[in-house]
């Protein structure tokens, strides 16, 4: 007879089964797209384009891509009330956290979002 997963959860003691769904969660929120985060964070689009001071459709482009410059990313992550931090993991060391990558500068710099005729929107910051 198969059993399904909500009755092997239900049988547990709750401590156990809270334990259990907590660190689900955290295994979830690991690893997320951009559009994921931003859903996880209730924002709109139109919200974080604003506060990056892009159009709605710049935002769209954004999360579609898979290669970003980290400052992009940083700014992005920030727009969502977030800051941005940039592990390096090793096997033979623990991870390293690496400093000055992608921090605010106190300089304005640009953000290119790619658009949909081929060139790129230029947003200064």
């Amino acid at each position: 007879m198969t059993v399904s997963l909500d009755e092997m959860m239900a049988e547990l003691p709750p401590e156990r089964r809270r334990r259990i769904e907590q660190r689900a969660a955290e295994l979830i929120a690991e690893e997320m797209t951009l559009r994921e985060l931003r859903k996880a964070r209730e924002l709109t689009q139109a919200s974080v384009a604003r506060e990056l001071g892009i159009s709605q459709d710049a935002i769209s482009r954004l999360e579609q891509r898979s290669d970003l410059l980290l400052s992009t990313l940083r700014r992005t992550v920030e727009a969502m009330g977030g800051s941005l931090s940039l592990i390096a993991r090793f096997p033979d060391r623990p991870p390293v956290e690496l400093a000055g990558i992608a921090e605010t500068a106190t300089r304005s710099a640009d953000v290119k979002v790619p658009s949909s005729r081929g060139g790129s929107q230029r947003c200064v910051s």
